[in-house]
């Protein structure tokens, strides 16, 4: 089946898959999200030990989602991987640094004999959901704007500064992506909240601070779309494959796939509906609106920036070592190989909501966690 189709195309298809594990990643930072709002959500220690035990029922898939976009990316663009993360290092391991510090919070902040205490675990959630979040989406800005590298003729990585990647943060378009992702992620996460826990008192608390993050959301989210589709784009010519600057380059790939631009409005509605349904209806089922609109939102920025003979990795230091997604991806062989396997990721998705749908079951209240035997 998939042995008879064009490099191209399987090129294309990775391309979208790597795409949606991003999105679905983005949508699942309300995990992180969540726990920058701890102290403001959470009045007392039973409160707050309510929200990081409802948060602690999704962390792993976070991590997981995180670890599987990485491993999808390594596989079906490895010139990326090599390229970014052999170069851009020193912002990939502070990204990693603030994930690891997450995994060992959940572990550890109940653990009898905990020299460090509660609150020192605490406040490494609230550091990861604060810079994981940002860092990444700044990082991911990079697709759009460009990062300072070239590539020799056997493919070594040479980085222009010595911030390796953390550069990217000079660039304000950048840091607008990444604090959209943080205020999407707390947006998210206290619609999560809404959701999942049995309080009155928390759930006017989670109404309240939902406007207040979702002004600046919308704030740092327009900017950055607008200013993406006036910007100029790096297009390359797919028979030579030389990289230039097209002026508009993103809105020439918004007109030219319509039902990318069709699907990003419908996600970006998606967001904003259920937002509006937890503020004005009082509704718990904003998340699911909101979570999907994030998905379709993310999912098609990505396309756009690596569909339509557009690089999805930039150089501004040597335009011709911008990365494609002809010019990075592995071989014709290794992606056929690595699309038969991609046939399982519908019951992965499907063990994934299942054990969701397990999980929350019931909401967390102060009665429920008392019956719990393990605790976060």
């Amino acid at each position: 089946m998939f042995e008879s189709l064009s490099h191209l195309v399987l090129q294309q298809y990775w391309w979208i898959i790597v795409s949606l594990l991003g999105a679905l990643f983005v949508f699942l930072t309300f995990v992180q999200g969540g726990q920058t709002l701890i102290y403001t959500i959470g009045k007392t220690d039973t409160e707050r030990t309510m929200l990081i035990n409802t948060l602690g029922r999704k962390w792993e898939f976070t991590f997981t989602t995180l670890v599987t976009f990485g491993g999808a990316f390594f596989a079906s663009f490895p010139l990326f991987y090599s390229t970014s993360f052999g170069g851009a290092y020193w912002v990939w391991f502070a990204i990693l640094i603030f994930f690891v510090i997450q995994a060992v919070s959940y572990e550890y902040r109940k653990k009898p004999n905990n020299f460090l205490g509660a609150k020192t675990f605490e406040w490494f959630l609230i550091l990861n959901g604060l810079f994981g979040t940002i860092l990444v989406g700044t990082a991911v800005g990079t697709f759009f704007n460009g990062a300072m590298f070239s590539l020799n003729e056997m493919n070594n990585v040479i980085w222009a500064t010595p911030f390796r990647g953390l550069e990217a943060v000079l660039t304000f378009h950048n840091v607008a992506l990444g604090l959209s992702v943080f205020f999407l992620a707390r947006v998210l996460g206290l619609l999560y909240f809404m959701n999942s826990v049995e309080s009155d008192e928390m759930f006017a608390r989670s109404k309240k601070h939902l406007l207040y993050n979702t002004i600046p959301f919308l704030v740092f989210f327009l900017f950055f779309l607008i200013a993406l589709i006036l910007k100029e784009g790096f297009a390359y010519n797919p028979e030579t494959g030389e990289v230039f600057m097209e002026k508009y380059k993103y809105l020439h790939n918004l007109l030219a796939m319509p039902l990318v631009a069709v699907i990003l409005l419908v996600g970006v509605v998606g967001v904003l509906w259920g937002i509006a349904s937890a503020l004005l209806k009082k509704s718990t089922k904003g998340i699911w609106f909101a979570g999907a609109g994030t998905v379709f939102t993310v999912w098609m920025l990505l396309l756009l920036a690596g569909f339509n003979n557009t690089s999805f990795y930039p150089s501004i230091h040597d335009l011709q070592s911008s990365l494609t997604i002809e010019n990075a991806s592995s071989s014709h062989y290794t992606l056929t190989a690595m699309s038969y396997v991609s046939l399982t990721v519908p019951f992965v998705l499907g063990y994934i909501w299942y054990t969701w749908k397990s999980m929350n079951k019931t909401k967390i209240s102060k009665e429920e966690l008392g019956k719990e035997d393990h605790l976060y």
